[in-house]
Formats: structure tokens, sequence, C-alpha cells
């Protein structure tokens, strides 16, 4: 739903050939650590906007029950899988998401680059820590220097959202804005105000101002990547541990009820090569853009079906998906209606869902996704 602040701006489609997959309810997207520091980078030279999602176990359990913080990922136009979990989940599931890019890892990547660099303004964390991360940041000038920082305390959103705030970050000319006010405010804040932001890479990265203020130490390399950094934050911050614990019991409801299941219909169910045939036509009215599916899509068949998004989006009207005639979906589709999906909503418009079959329902079922039904 558009807010107060972009409800006048027109909505841009997204990017329907950015390879996308829907897990567990949340759009990720397949890259690795130097293709997303390639889209960061490209998107600051060209002053192009990328709003960056990195969502963890945490952002995935958040999104289940909070419907306005998960649109907040699927908005996005990077949504990178920033937790072990989620990578082993992936594999389960034969999604082709391999590496994990965890947000803090990407901060330190683009500080290490050897182009040129980039300027960051920090904004939110803890009392003092934005002022010191900016200081420990510029005495050793690499790939990113700060060119600003604002410490709003603990307000509301609204109160975080003043037209001084916003001038302030727009009159550093900063390429990179780090948000640090909690994951789901964060996201919210970031929602509300990047229609009036003129920096062009925003993300909310929470822990990454500590980190670079040195008052959090990061979790040795080996920990990270055997998914024991959750061990190393509890040791930092031992508040976390609750979080932590009630995250890992709600993973396990989602193994038992939605993964191990999805991993057993795809033995049954997934569809050989020789069967990847599908079809596609559109049809409009002076209301709405029809799109008439049959077959069988998947990643490896699914360009035709960007294209016709693309054109679905541009037509700016109510879009209805004519699915009676598929047999078949996998995450990639499902990733990529969730990109018509946000569109459709920040534009106030509609996406339909009509006549599908209770197999292709099932699949949405066990990726989270109920609600684009």
């Amino acid at each position: 739903m558009a807010n107060e602040n972009t409800s006048s701006i027109k909505i841009m489609p997204p990017d329907f050939n950015r390879e996308v997959h829907c897990l567990l309810g949340l759009p990720f997207d397949a890259v690795n650590m130097p293709s997303a520091v390639r889209r960061i980078r490209a998107s600051a030279a060209d002053r192009s906007p990328c709003f960056l999602s990195t969502p963890n176990l945490n952002f995935l359990i958040a999104a289940q029950s909070d419907a306005a913080f998960r649109n907040s990922v699927i908005n996005s136009h990077l949504s990178i899988a920033d937790g072990m979990p989620l990578i082993w989940i992936a594999r389960l599931l034969g999604i082709p998401i391999r590496e994990r890019v965890a947000g803090s890892a990407l901060f330190d990547a683009l500080r290490l680059d050897t182009g040129k660099p980039l300027s960051v303004f920090f904004f939110g964390g803890p009392d003092g820590a934005a002022e010191a991360a900016c200081r420990q940041l510029n005495l050793k000038k690499r790939g990113l220097t700060c060119a600003g920082f604002e410490s709003p305390g603990f307000g509301t959103i609204e109160e975080m959202s003043d037209d001084g705030i916003i001038q302030r970050i727009n009159a550093s000319n900063a390429d990179f804005l780090v948000v640090s006010l909690g994951a789901k405010k964060g996201q919210a804040w970031i929602e509300r105000n990047r229609g009036r932001i003129t920096v062009p890479v925003i993300s909310h990265l929470g822990a990454v101002v500590n980190f670079v203020a040195g008052t959090v130490l990061r979790a040795p390399v080996w920990m990270q990547n055997t998914g024991l950094e959750w061990l190393w934050r509890i040791k930092e911050d031992p508040a976390l541990w609750r979080r932590y614990f009630w995250d890992g019991l709600a993973l396990l409801k989602l193994l038992a009820v939605r993964v191990l299941p999805y991993v057993w219909f795809l033995l049954r169910h997934k569809p050989v090569d020789g069967q990847l045939t599908a079809g596609v036509e559109t049809t409009e009215d002076e209301e709405n853009f029809i799109i008439h599916l049959r077959g069988v899509w998947t990643l490896q068949n699914i360009q035709t079906l960007r294209d016709c998004f693309i054109k679905a989006a541009r037509a700016e009207k109510d879009v209805r998906l004519e699915m009676s005639g598929v047999t078949y979906v996998d995450s990639a589709f499902v990733g990529l209606v969730m990109l018509l999906q946000g569109h459709q909503s920040q534009s106030l418009g509609q996406l339909k869902i009509e006549h599908m079959p209770a197999r292709v329902r099932r699949i949405f079922k066990y990726c989270c996704s109920e609600s684009l039904c």
C-alpha cells in the first residue's frame, strides 16, 4: 500500500529479469558476493535506486505474520540470503541460492574494493555508534568513506521522517545510506521515505554500525560459514538468546509443516526436462491485463513470462493470471509472481490469480505464499 510520501510518485516496474526465487514466503536473488558488489556499485555510479534487503532467519520468521514487513522485502530491488539456515533449506529444496551473502560481509567487501570509493551515510544505531563508525571508516579511506551520520534516538518512524532529517541525508550526497533502527522499524522507515531520499543505495544493516564502530566484534569466519554465528552474537549480546530461541522453534515448525512436505512433493512430482512445455497468451480490456497460462513453468523456460510481466506492469491496469491450464510451477515462478504482486500493490492496482489447480496451489502453500492466491 502506498503511503503519504510515495502515493504521488510514479511507481516504476521492478526488474523482472532478476533471478528471484521464493523461499518460505520471501524473494531471494540468486547472487554471489561479487555480483552483489557489482550491483551496488552500478546503482551508486548511475544514481539509480537500489533498496537492498538482507533477510536472515529472523526476517523470515517475522515475515510469516507481518504483511507490511514481508512486503518491504518483496519491494526491494535486491534481496540477499543473510543466514546459513536459509542456504541449507534452499539446497534441500533444489533452489539455486548457494552462497550466503551477509549484509555485513557485503559492506566489508565494498570497503575492501579497489574501485572508486563510495560514500556512506550512517543513520541510527546506539547513542554515539554512528559517529564512531563514521570516524573509523575515514581513518582508512579505501573502498568506502563516510559522508555523514545521524543519530535519531528512539522516536517513532514519523518523528524520524521529518523534512530536516531527510534534507540532511540528501545534502550529504552519499552513495549508500546504512540504516540501523531494528529490522522491522528500519524496513518500515525505508519504505516510508525512500521516495524522498536521493541517496541511491539504501539498506537496513543493523549490526554494521556497531561492527564498524568497534563496539561489537564480528564472529570468526569459520563460525559464519558453519552457521554458528548466533552463538558468537549471544556472547557479544546475551539478550539475543531469546530471539534465537523463539526463531529456532519457529524454524522447526516450518521444517515440519512446509519444508519436509515440499521435499517429499518434489520427489514425487517434479517434472523432467522433456516435460517443460508451457504457453502464454495475453488479452486486455479497459480495466484488466489478462494473462492465460498453461503447462509447466520453471526457471528453465520462464523468460517468456518475464517479458509478459513487463508488459503487464507497464499497462497500469489490474492484472489477472488465469492458471487453469498450469500443471506445475517452481520457486522461480512464485518469486516472479511476488515481484508482480509487489508492483501492483505499490501502484494501487490488483493482482488476481484465478482457477489455480490444487497441485499448484499446494506448491504456493509450501512456499508460504498463500497470500498471493
